[in-house]
């Protein structure tokens, strides 16, 4: 059976057909319980757009045990839909009939997944805060779950380490550590501590547990002598070669291929789904980081990705070019809903709550979540209670990421006498809220959300966006799909991301700084545009006002005059012009303030304000 190189990507499909020449491309991403398919085709005028969709239940466990069923279900219901035959029968066996023809078919098919719980990883350095940092950030990057991270640092003794390894059982491991010519002792004391733990791999019998060696390069010799004959060794470039610099691409490509060859292999029917696709499959991660980082790069913008599941949360950023990623693997909004609710507290979960209900009714319909996951609201009251929850899922996984996207620690600076009594610089969050020009958001709670106002409110409230950002939801789960589709066809997986995907729910402006309630806060000055006259809207502190605004290709222009001691990116008290984008939701102007954002505690006072943050945003109309 032939094998995909994530540095090896074919130009042609199977059958032979070009990528530059498709008419038609089925995609799927095989998650832990759904398959979504999806139907791409050429239009006559040219563009590439989204024509059907179609899902089934995952097949990767019992009674199955094989996740091509689950695909071939989902990619049925789409040839339903939209009247034509993709899936063919030979001797018993079905198949992506490919490429297309008058009888029917598809010219590509792709995939992605995260099926049997994704790619679960362990990773390992020196030093906590440098090598095995940086060792993460290559794993999260390509699409990995990282169950423990060691480091020589990290206050546990050997032995437990060695029995730690010994109990995760991963798909791969991460080794690194030293830059370039740096330390030799402590990476062969890493190498030594996995050879004692002589950890199995959780999938397959009797092959060994792939390695990535990505550290000093002049200890590869050794690293080769001590684990060899134990792993499936793979090194590559140092994540660290310099102090000064981070080179984390090397690494995942061995992580994205090491998954492809040996950890995908032996899950039920990946060989035969590997077999079946035109491009590498991908982790499903990975391909969404991929779309978020090709779109940051085009666009020159500041992202902010966030997908909401039920077990995870994933957070993906681009600052000035500087791609990170990071798993809130107990932050999710079915399985993990009693997660969220020992992190952020009952009482963080009951600011969001716009009825009087007491705590413990509160913290038994969270439990009633724990215990049957797989439900969804059916009154207002439940789906105003599982907003609530989103919020605060949201808010953490946020404060997780900004701890992990760093400035590189360890990196020589100069310092004056100032610095000397201020926190040392080194390790700054590179998430800079002020800076955003886009967050993306995704996941049920999200893009399935009644109304899209819900959910532009959500991510408002939960991220507390500053100065100018704009705002959108993945309007049917599509991003991974669009994430391998871009890395064989880059035009289709723009045109289908700009048009199908993304849904623009506008854009929100919110000052930053403290103030009294009510008192002068900002002045919005809109340019006329089109049919619509200019317009000036004075608000208040504590004022959240929605002002409808289209999506358009021509932005409109908006001077942004923040009251003295408000800052809305120019300085405190400094006007600034912009052009802001539309959306089906419109334009947000947010003075409930930043520094710091409260919520009401006494509970009249804070039904009051929700409710009134509610009508302002037209949320609940049945509700007003």
């Amino acid at each position: 059976m032939a094998t995909h190189h994530a540095s090896e990507t074919p130009t042609v499909s199977k059958t032979g057909h070009p990528f530059s020449e498709i008419r038609s491309v089925l995609a799927t991403d095989c998650g832990s319980t759904t398959t979504k398919a999806i139907l791409i085709e050429k239009q006559t005028d040219g563009t590439f757009r989204l024509t059907a969709r179609g899902e089934a239940p995952t097949t990767v466990e019992a009674p199955f045990e094989d996740v091509t069923r689950g695909v071939f279900n989902a990619s049925v219901e789409v040839a339903e839909l939209c009247g034509r035959t993709i899936v063919g029968h030979k001797d018993g066996e079905e198949f992506i009939m490919r490429p297309q023809t008058e009888e029917g078919g598809v010219d590509i098919y792709i995939s992605t997944s995260s099926a049997g719980g994704g790619l679960q990883m362990v990773v390992a350095g020196v030093v906590r805060s440098m090598t095995a940092e940086s060792a993460e950030r290559a794993a999260l990057g390509a699409g990995a779950i990282v169950m423990d991270t060691f480091a020589i640092n990290d206050g546990r003794q050997p032995h437990e380490k060695i029995e730690r390894i010994r109990q995760l059982r991963p798909d791969m491991i991460l080794l690194a550590g030293g830059i370039d010519g740096g330390t030799e002792k402590h990476v062969v004391q890493l190498a030594e501590m996995l050879a004692a733990a002589n950890p199995r791999p959780r999938l397959g019998i009797g092959f060994n547990l792939p390695v990535v060696f990505a550290g000093n390069s002049q200890v590869r010799g050794r690293v080769d002598e001590i684990l060899g004959k134990k792993v499936s060794l793979q090194s590559v470039g140092n994540v660290r070669p310099t102090l000064e610099e981070e080179d984390l691409h090397p690494a995942r490509e061995s992580i994205h291929d090491l998954f492809l060859e040996h950890v995908m292999q032996q899950a039920p029917g990946y060989a035969k789904l590997m077999d079946m696709t035109d491009a590498p499959i991908m982790p499903t991660p990975g391909a969404v980081g991929l779309l978020i980082e090709q779109l940051a790069k085009a666009t020159h913008q500041n992202v902010l990705g966030v997908d909401i599941g039920g077990a995870t949360t994933d957070v993906f950023s681009v600052f000035s070019e500087k791609f990170n990623r990071t798993v809130s693997a107990n932050l999710g909004m079915s399985y993990s809903v009693s997660n969220v609710l020992a992190e952020a507290g009952l009482p963080n979960i009951l600011r969001w709550v716009l009825f009087d209900i007491e705590e413990e009714d509160l913290r038994n319909r969270i439990g009633n979540k724990m215990i049957r996951p797989t439900t969804i609201p059916v009154t207002l009251q439940e789906l105003q209670i599982e907003q609530a929850i989103a919020r605060e899922a949201l808010r953490l996984s946020l404060v997780q990421h900004k701890a992990f996207a760093v400035e590189l620690r360890g990196v020589q600076q100069e310092r004056t006498i100032a610095d000397a009594f201020r926190q040392s610089a080194s390790g700054r969050t590179l998430v800079d809220m002020m800076k955003l020009d886009l967050i993306i958001g995704s996941g049920g709670v999200l893009s399935h959300a009644p109304r899209r106002q819900q959910s532009m409110r959500m991510m408002i409230d939960a991220f507390l966006p500053e100065g100018v950002t704009a705002l959108a939801v993945d309007s049917i789960f599509m991003m991974p799909h669009l994430g391998v589709l871009s890395s064989v066809h880059a035009e289709a997986a723009t045109e289908v991301f700009e048009r199908d995907c993304l849904v623009w729910l506008g854009t929100c402006i919110a000052p930053i700084g403290p103030g009294t309630q009510g008192a002068p806060c900002l002045l919005v000055k809109l340019e006329a545009q089109g049919d619509r006259p200019a317009q000036e809207h004075s608000c208040k502190f504590g004022d959240l006002i929605l002002l409808p605004l289209e999506h358009s290709e021509k932005r409109t222009r908006a001077t942004l005059m923040p009251a003295k001691g408000f800052d809305v990116g120019a300085g405190p008290g400094k006007s600034r012009e912009v052009e802001v984008t539309g959306g089906v939701v419109g334009l947000v102007i947010d003075c409930r303030g930043r520094q710091p954002f409260t919520v009401p505690a006494e509970r009249s006072a804070r039904v009051e304000a929700l409710s009134r943050w509610g009508r302002a945003m037209d949320e609940y109309p049945e509700h007003a």
